[in-house]
């Protein structure tokens, strides 16, 4: 019997008319599976997973079935399906309940009316496992987005579910946090045997491992095959979402290549060794340094400090930094190094006690607020929700202004045109975040900051908004930019600089940033790194793996 069985779901949202967020959407869930949910912002995937846990299925008309262990899903009580659908969510902050770690563990189990007994040995369980006895009795605030997310896991395993659905759980945290949070899913999936389904557009990490990829475009199904199969049958019809696939798959069909495909960075540095068993002619590409002093920063930062409250740690110790006019320049580091917080501090959100903050050449104290944010400085927050007033996306670009043709050319240039009748909240994570950056946008700003501007958007929208930014750094617009999306700061930024205990330790052009790193960098460059010096982008890879095809 199946877990579940998805039969011709068909799903409109409310506010949406007639357009269908899924259409006739078939699918079986065996026990034990791993399962990667692959497709663009929009495609149907959350809207998908919302379904398979009733208390969160979202209102709309609906046709078709699903089933649960046999049994329609409408049929499996609430606390049932407590027990035994677990549900992580893309944000940690939109899930924990409580205010201390250790009651976060036992809160599901509270609520299922488990007797003392077994939730405190559950609840120790789940903290041993997890690795997360350091902080058991520690505030919830305290806690990086890392930690939460991890901790949303823990307190949803303790309930011991069959399913464990997870809606881009990493979508706020560092790579290396990612990474382990991944691993740690797999490893519930091979030592408790408990089916996975995730939806993810970082793939480098789970696509290798799932059992089966099922890829979803325009509220449909259009594959479900095993992961390398996917990848050759997407190279095959030129599809928009080849451009999600893991390094080594685009690496290996854009250089030619023929045999099986590598999927995971362990088999493509295995494949190149093969194909350069006595190294390669051409090792790497022209490459350039940043000037040692900028003559006229955009933005100059000296010496900031700041904390959030008298008596709590220094966020900022003293971060300095210039970052060139025109330029599109990225901050990366761990969650809770002070990234976002000098953003704030870069627009007057936080006013450091300590330090200067300069744009154009200019303390930022010496402009009146109406100049500041009317065609000088604009921000996309973290959380793209803080930006919507509205009830439709049309009135969330009509309160930026009144302009109905300017509204149209920068809804057309984020691709948010077909949504805007839809209210902000009916929307996915990635049509979110579009819609946030246009009314951002409206604004004109001269300097643009972004906080995590890829958090939840595909592949396919990051190569748009990149040429956004290209377009508006022809314009003289200069950007900043807070990401913990590695690949997008090495093939897109012309600096980074990246941020450890509340400063900035160093900056240097992507390819020597990345490509002098041996954790904190690019799948391409782990792939590469032992034939090709500095090959950070799988675009780097392509090209000399071609030079040297071609000698």
């Amino acid at each position: 019997m199946a877990l579940f069985e998805i039969g011709n779901l068909t799903f409109s949202y409310a506010a949406s008319g007639m357009r269908k967020a899924l259409e006739n959407v078939s699918l079986r869930v065996e026990q034990g599976e791993y399962i990667v949910l692959c497709g663009t912002s929009g495609s149907g995937k959350t809207t998908l997973l919302r379904h398979l846990k009733s208390v969160l299925t979202p209102a709309g008309k609906r046709s078709g079935s699903i089933t649960f262990q046999g049994v329609p899903l409408e049929q499996v009580s609430p606390g049932e399906q407590a027990a035994k659908i677990g549900y992580v969510m893309q944000n940690p902050d939109d899930q924990i309940v409580t205010d201390k770690v250790w009651h976060e563990l036992a809160f599901g189990l509270e609520s299922l009316g488990c007797d003392q007994k077994t939730m405190r040995a559950r609840v120790a369980e789940m903290a041993c496992y997890f690795g997360i006895q350091d902080w058991f009795h520690r505030d919830v605030a305290s806690l990086s987005g890392g930690q939460k997310q991890l901790l949303n896991l823990a307190s949803i395993m303790a309930m011991h579910p069959q399913v464990l659905i997870l809606d881009e759980p990493t979508s706020q945290l560092d790579p290396i946090a990612a990474s382990d949070f991944l691993n740690t899913v797999r490893k519930i999936n091979l030592e408790l045997g408990t089916t996975v389904i995730i939806t993810e557009h970082r793939l480098e990490d789970i696509f290798p491992y799932a059992d089966r990829a099922v890829v979803m475009e325009d509220g449909h199904i259009i594959g479900s095959d095993t992961p390398r199969n996917i990848g050759k049958n997407l190279w095959e019809r030129k599809s928009r979402m080849f451009a999600a696939m893991p390094t080594p798959v685009r690496v290996f069909y854009g250089s030619g290549s023929g045999g099986e495909c590598p999927l995971t960075v362990r088999e493509g540095r295995s494949w190149l060794s093969r194909s350069f068993p006595d190294g390669a002619a051409v090792n790497a590409l022209p490459g350039h340094s940043l000037p040692e002093e900028l003559e006229q920063p955009a933005i100059a930062l000296k010496e900031l400090w700041f904390r959030y409250e008298k008596d709590s740690p220094d966020v900022l110790r003293g971060v300095s930094a210039e970052i060139a006019a025109g330029s599109i320049h990225a901050i990366v580091g761990g969650n809770g190094a002070g990234k976002s917080t000098t953003l704030k501090a870069i627009c007057g959100i936080c006013r450091p006690y300590r330090g200067k903050v300069k744009l154009f050449g200019q303390p930022i104290g010496k402009y009146k607020s109406t100049q500041l944010f009317h065609g000088m400085l604009a921000m996309l927050p973290q959380d793209p929700k803080s930006l919507f007033v509205a009830n439709t996306v049309r009135e969330e670009l009509a309160e930026m202004t009144e302009d109905v043709q300017r509204q149209q050319q920068i809804g057309a240039l984020c691709q948010i045109t077909h949504l805007l009748d839809s209210h902000p909240y009916d929307l996915s994570g990635g049509e979110q975040q579009r819609v946030a950056l246009a009314k951002v946008l409206l604004t004109e700003p001269r300097l643009l900051l972004l906080d995590e501007p890829t958090k939840g958007i595909d592949s396919i929208f990051k190569e748009e908004l990149a040429r956004i930014l290209c377009r508006l750094k022809e314009q003289g617009v200069t950007t900043l930019m807070v990401s913990h999306d590695v690949e997008f700061c090495a093939r897109y930024a012309d600096a980074v600089s990246m941020f450890f205990d509340g400063q900035i330790l160093t900056t240097d052009t992507p390819r020597r940033f990345f490509g002098n790193n041996s954790f904190y960098t690019t799948a391409a460059n782990r792939m590469s790194r032992h034939v090709f010096s500095m090959a950070v982008t799988a675009e780097d890879v392509v090209t000399l793996f071609r030079e040297n095809r071609h000698e």
